[in-house]
């Protein structure tokens, strides 16, 4: 069981399903489109990604598609850019079943671009800008990349990574050392295809592991669909004339599955911002007259941060969508942004089911109507506990345990590219001889008919800023630096914070070089900003369990409060080029948000 702070404990009652299923009605049509897509997903081929962007262009040519900036594309003239680029790939001779790497910030290329690789038989593998070095060419490895499709500004990294080894690549913008990805566009013309197939792959999602070096998670067209008839029809229930405002980075599900998938299944438009900003949020959303959004739990924890404004409240949205949104928040969301329907979804990049709150209820990751199961677990592992007939133990309502969902034919796993990866998050013989169930490495609590309450991480990975850290990537930079002997990195809970901040348990032989801005710079030259630990703590040795694997659960109880131990501690504030030391004074004010992480 896990000993952090529990969300309030919410069950789902009769009367709020039944509210929640009342509200659903008038969008009855779109709830009956998103049944019909998932039933036929599972008996014959679905359609892809382009495929549904084709089918609006021919039936509503002129209904915007895509807006950035100031700019707006209708369908017809989105899908138009789409075979330019599709055929051109085609042209550069790129085959179908071939790998294509898009590195880039949030721009309209990135998303012509996957659609154009799929519509071409090729596979979009969406790399994370913000990797660098050995993260970034494990990441082309893992993906088995043939070619690269770029932004000027990440040429250097993606160089430095050995991407511009590839067999082919392209540049996003004019004027840069690669060939311009516009002078390849062709005339329409795609040469034919082999039609695909739900179980194979439309695009690789990377997401972190405790190998600490990133993994490729398979995005099947049979998981695109599901993405877009379950969260997007049956729950988020979009409709023709909606703008869904995306604020978070295509690389990402919510982005790219969850938010592009719901607009695709009803023909709406999605608004792309280059980045999210909590002080122009709500103008943005305005400028663009959206009517839903997407979010991540950070992003609703930065907007209660903001002084509030008339503007907060005069808008259109009627509806959001996302994962992370921690129950104690629910309600001062809800009401001060006067939002109706908060659309809260639990899954993995990597899973194979997802939970989703369709029925509008509060303080719920959602309902899922396929075969799970919340099991207990050990303490300091996310790995579920077996009774002495080796069986694992379901627990009742209300106690928190792991989450497993049953892998079968309907719902199959597709994991990662790395078949052993794969493996290890399989649990067989789980209840009954012969069953598989997927790990999905997080703690729940049932609340009553098929809804789950998220409640906290399990295992070497925690979650910072939106992005999964990999404590084993974090523990051999640190170990690489002079001076530290070894070290054990976590995540620690900070008041005021979504997920959990990055802490280094160290064994060193000199504590003033941790201040040095010397040990930061090397911190930072190796890994992306939210995986650099924002408190570090001094040991005089690192506990180990009797298999020899680090005992982190007494850290984690620990925290990063300075009051709780003898340990001293030190802590990488905002904008600062050094740690300093942690006292009592500043954790308080790190606790009140005088002083920000």
């Amino acid at each position: 069981m896990s000993s952090s702070k529990r969300p309030p404990h919410h069950d789902i009652g009769l009367l709020e399903l039944a509210r929640g299923i009342g509200a659903a009605l008038p969008d009855s049509l779109s709830t009956l489109r998103g049944i019909g897509n998932l039933l036929r997903n599972q008996i014959a081929p679905g359609q892809t990604l382009a495929d549904r962007i084709r089918g609006w262009a021919q039936q509503h040519p002129d209904r915007p598609a895509l807006r950035f900036e100031e700019q707006c594309w209708s369908y017809a003239q989105l899908d138009a850019w789409i075979d330019r680029l599709a055929a051109g790939l085609q042209q550069q001779g790129l085959q179908a079943g071939q790998h294509i790497g898009i590195l880039c910030d949030n721009r309209p290329e990135a998303l012509v671009a996957v659609a154009a690789a799929i519509r071409a038989g090729c596979v979009a593998g969406m790399l994370n800008p913000k990797l660098k070095g050995e993260a970034l060419g494990h990441a082309r490895q893992t993906m088995q990349l043939h070619a690269l499709i770029c932004s000027a500004d990440l040429i250097e990294a993606a160089s430095e990574a050995g991407l511009d080894q590839l067999p082919m690549k392209w540049c996003m913008d004019p004027g840069s050392p690669w060939p311009d990805l516009e002078q390849i566009l062709a005339r329409p013309g795609l040469q034919p295809i082999q039609p695909v197939t739900p179980p194979t792959a439309a695009y690789y999602i990377l997401t972190s592991g405790t190998t600490g070096l990133p993994k490729a998670s398979v995005m099947t067209h049979r998981r695109w669909i599901q993405a877009m008839a379950g969260m997007g029809q049956l729950a988020l229930r979009l409709r023709a004339d909606d703008v869904l405002y995306c604020p978070l980075p295509l690389y990402h599900n919510n982005a790219l599955t969850v938010s592009w998938g719901a607009v695709l299944g009803a023909g709406a438009c999605l608004a792309l911002e280059s980045q999210f900003s909590a002080s122009r949020f709500w103008h943005r959303v305005s400028h663009f007259d959206a009517t839903a959004f997407c979010y991540i739990g950070e992003l609703c924890r930065y907007l209660l941060a903001q002084s509030p404004s008339d503007q907060e409240r005069q808008h259109q949205v009627r509806a959001v969508i996302g994962n992370g949104l921690r129950p104690e928040l629910w309600q001062e969301f809800k009401q001060r942004f006067a939002v109706e329907h908060i659309c809260e979804f639990y899954g993995a990049s990597e899973g194979n089911l997802v939970f989703v709150n369709g029925f509008n209820a509060d303080q719920t990751a959602g309902f899922c109507p396929y075969p799970y199961a919340v099991v207990a677990c050990e303490a300091d592992a996310a790995e579920p506990s077996r009774n002495a007939q080796g069986r694992l133990q379901k627990l009742r309502k209300g106690e928190p345990g792991l989450l497993i969902t049953k892998v079968t034919r309907s719902v199959p796993f597709d994991g990662y590219t790395d078949s052993t990866a794969s493996q290890a998050k399989l649990i067989e013989n789980a209840f009954v001889d012969g069953d598989c169930w997927f790990n999905t490495g997080d703690l729940v609590r049932e609340q009553g008919w098929r809804h789950i309450q998220f409640v906290d991480r399990l295992g070497d990975t925690f979650r910072w800023k939106g992005e999964n850290v990999a404590t084993s990537e974090v523990e051999a930079v640190l170990n690489d630096c002079e001076g530290v002997q070894e070290c054990s990195v976590y995540g620690a809970e900070v008041p005021g914070y979504d997920g959990r901040a990055g802490m280094a348990a160290l064994v060193v032989r000199q504590t003033d070089a941790l201040e040095s801005p010397a040990f930061l710079e090397a911190v930072r030259a190796a890994l992306p900003d939210y995986a650099v630990p924002r408190f570090l703590r001094c040991v005089q040795q690192l506990e180990t369990t009797a298999t020899f694997k680090r005992r982190k659960q007494e850290l984690r109880t620990a925290g990063a409060d300075p009051a709780s131990d003898q340990d001293a501690r030190w802590v990488l504030l905002a904008g600062a080029d050094h740690y300093q030391r942690l006292d009592a004074a500043l954790w308080s004010a790190i606790c009140s948000g005088d002083q920000r992480l």
